[in-house]
């Protein structure tokens, strides 16, 4: 497990009564979206209070309804940025249509706290199921392109570091092999992955 999720499992936690992990954040706050409602939680936790990027990733029985999420945290700390990005992924995933209220409880929430991220000089530093990957270039029309893929992607979809490369390229509108460019960047950086029951 990466430095974040040990300073994170470190942090004092709260009492019993007080705790509310992050993907409980996450399913509270699209519960109260989906009904009009604010919600704002009334975090004791220190965990919760660290500043660093996240996704949230939703799916029901296995089939992804959405995923979003930021690298940077705007000075905002992990709980504020779980339920903005909890929401965004449930409403707002151009890929998806909207979750409803009537499908939230078969939804199951992941958060995944980013590291930061880091240049890759060489492809062997890649290490399925341990890195996620960015890909910024430019497309045939000269269009700037960014993309991620979390870490736990391409070990769930059994990939290689090509594969991974490849994907990752795809998912950043540029064309699979663009990794093998001079002028594309490569970013690596871990992730600490949260459900329902973690923590």
């Amino acid at each position: 497990k990466h430095a974040l999720r040990r300073i994170y499992l470190a942090a004092p936690a709260a009492p019993p009564r007080d705790r509310l992990g992050p993907a409980g954040i996450a399913r509270r706050g699209i519960g109260a979206f989906l009904n009009h409602q604010k919600y704002q939680p009334a975090v004791t936790d220190l965990r919760l209070m660290i500043k660093a990027g996240l996704f949230v990733t939703l799916k029901n029985q296995g089939v992804l309804r959405g995923c979003l999420g930021r690298f940077d945290p705007d000075d905002q700390p992990l709980y504020r940025l779980v339920g903005e990005m909890a929401v965004q992924s449930a409403s707002r995933d151009i890929r998806f249509r909207s979750v409803t209220l009537e499908e939230l409880p078969m939804v199951d929430i992941q958060i995944s706290v980013l590291s930061p991220r880091r240049s890759m000089q060489n492809i062997q530093e890649i290490q399925i199921g341990r890195h996620g990957l960015q890909i910024q270039g430019r497309s045939r029309s000269g269009a700037f392109r960014a993309g991620t893929l979390l870490p736990q992607v391409a070990a769930e979809q059994g990939w290689d570091v090509p594969a991974f490369l490849d994907a990752t390229c795809v998912k950043a509108g540029l064309e699979a092999h663009a990794w093998k460019e001079p002028h594309t960047e490569i970013f690596l950086y871990e992730a600490s992955v949260f459900g329902d029951r973690d923590f």
